[in-house]
């Protein structure tokens, strides 16, 4: 579910930071240097990365093309293989029978049985295409705002680490206690009781 999906989840964000200037470019060259690598044909089982939002499958951020007016818009990528169990039992019952005729053991030690494992892994990890999830991203880089579409955990999680990776700048998502804590107009006992009423409410 994306920014042009009938139904949609969201996340809401501020941009904790200032970009270093010049902006386009800076925001630019994170983008590009954290482009999501293919891993079809790699023995890697999970990428994630930047990509495109009008194509997310052949990414290309040159020039301003992420830009929509004050708006900067690009997709998070994870890519996914997923092995079916039974597929790596009967892979690696395979190679280790092999192993041990070649040996002419009865038993195998734990060392082996690890390097048996991760090469059928390897191996079909090798032959499995992977399976892709594209979160689009709009970001607001005037007033410090950023809209994720999606609220699963692990892709928040994604984003945000790779955020502070690729801008210098941090994420704070958008809940009560986090709105009411960035309000400049706060004043400094109020910031302390909400401090306070916070660090209770995770104690209880």
């Amino acid at each position: 579910m994306g920014l042009l999906s009938s139904t949609t989840s969201l996340t809401r964000y501020k941009v904790d930071g200032q970009i270093e200037e010049p902006l386009i470019e800076t925001i630019a060259s994170g983008l590009k240097k954290n482009t999501i690598a293919d891993i079809d044909g790699n023995p890697s089982d999970r990428a994630a990365g930047w990509a495109s939002f009008q194509d997310p499958f052949n990414s290309n951020f040159e020039g301003s093309s992420f830009m929509i007016g004050t708006y900067i818009v690009f997709a998070l990528r994870i890519d996914k293989k997923s092995i079916p169990s039974k597929m790596i039992k009967k892979h690696y019952a395979s190679e280790a029978s092999k192993r041990l005729k070649e040996s002419g053991r009865d038993f195998l030690s734990a060392n082996e049985k690890k390097i048996i494992k991760d090469h059928v892994l390897n191996m079909l990890n090798l032959k499995m295409p992977s399976t892709p999830n594209v979160y689009d991203v709009v970001w607001q880089y005037e007033i410090g705002e950023l809209w994720f579409f999606s609220n699963l955990k692990s892709a928040n999680e994604e984003l945000e680490n790779l955020f502070i990776k690729s801008f210098g700048v941090s994420l704070v998502r958008c809940i009560p206690y986090t709105m009411a804590a960035l309000d400049k107009d706060l004043s400094p006992s109020n910031l302390d009781a909400l401090t306070k009423l916070s660090a209770n409410r995770q104690n209880t």
